[in-house]
């Protein structure tokens, strides 16, 4: 019967938020004319932080979209690939992803910030900060933000850290660190959420509360540059549909991590119920996207990881009008 309960509510809440979004449109809505398609598909992989896009599927058909379609990827390092591929339309990843991604001259722009901070990393108990990772084995599912948090503190990514990597479907980076044979370990959820639950190690950093990661978006909401030229409406709608949802994973937490384990997303409704507790999906108003940008591209070029400038990809892989127009929209 709770979870009945709590499966209704959250039906509630979205069938509320999408009839309240309906109703009480803005003008601008009506301007905005019918949509280009009714097709969209999104990305899907693992990560519980992406939620906002797993459960916009009721707010998107309420924006007119019929044919709502979730691709697997991969890897999360493949999400904007797959876009610039034509694979998927939209999707949430980290920041980093679309920039790398862009600067191999990936079709792709990037359009919003969706929510801040779900990277962690674990050290075993000696480690303390960044710079005791020296010598360190260390592992990551993103090697490159780890290789910004090492030069920040004045390491040597290349020299001073082990990196412990691997390619077939048997490396398991958790299940090493569990192991101690990796010293420190950077993931996303529901990694961070199943080392707590099996009090493994601790956390020193934390993109969620710690400068100057906490500074910035963690994941940003990249677009398929074919699709966001052709169909203008039809990427505003679908925009507006995951914030929204990002809202009601803010207000909702329990009633979210319900449907994204019905649905298959994750399996896990305790990792998700933290995830989205801890997940900062109520800023995405208040964070500037083009400072996020800025930020992690010059810190890469400046690593010589990209060729690209903050300037090149802002002006030519940046598309803020419709995150702009929405945040206006959509007002708290």
């Amino acid at each position: 019967m709770p979870m009945m309960q709590t499966r209704r509510r959250f039906m509630t809440s979205l069938s509320v938020a999408g009839a309240a979004g309906l109703l009480h449109a803005p003008p601008s809505r009506a301007a905005e004319g019918a949509l280009e398609t009714t097709s969209v598909r999104i990305a899907k992989i693992g990560a519980i932080c992406l939620a906002p896009q797993y459960v916009s599927e009721e707010l998107l058909r309420a924006d007119g979209f019929t044919d709502i379609s979730y691709v697997e990827v991969s890897d999360p390092v493949y999400i904007a690939r797959s876009i610039g591929r034509g694979e998927a339309d939209f999707s949430t990843s980290f920041a980093i992803d679309p920039i790398q991604a862009i600067d191999s001259g990936a079709p792709i722009v990037v359009l919003a910030g969706v929510h801040v901070g779900c990277y962690e990393l674990f050290a075993k108990p000696d480690i303390r900060r960044i710079t005791d990772l020296k010598g360190k084995k260390v592992a990551a599912d993103s090697p490159l933000l780890l290789n910004l948090m090492a030069s920040q503190v004045g390491l040597d990514p290349s020299h001073d850290i082990q990196w412990v990597t691997g390619t077939d479907a048997s490396f398991n980076p958790l299940e090493l660190f569990a192991q101690g044979k990796v010293d420190a370990f950077l993931e996303f959820p529901p990694n961070p959420q199943e080392l707590r639950a099996r009090h493994i190690g601790h956390v020193i950093v934390s993109t969620a509360v710690d400068r100057p990661w906490s500074q910035y978006f963690c994941c940003m909401l990249t677009g398929n540059r074919e699709y966001v030229r052709n169909h203008p409406v039809a990427t505003k709608r679908a925009m507006r549909a995951i914030l929204k949802a990002a809202d009601l994973c803010a207000n909702d937490p329990a009633g979210v991590a319900r449907t994204i384990v019905e649905r298959g997303f994750t399996d896990r409704y305790d990792y998700a119920l933290q995830t989205l507790s801890d997940v900062f999906y109520d800023k995405w108003r208040e964070y500037d996207p083009e400072d996020t940008i800025r930020f992690y591209t010059l810190r890469l070029h400046d690593a010589d990881l990209i060729k690209s400038t903050p300037q090149k990809i802002i002006a030519e892989n940046t598309d803020w009008r419709f995150f702009n127009e929405l945040k206006r929209e959509l007002k708290a």
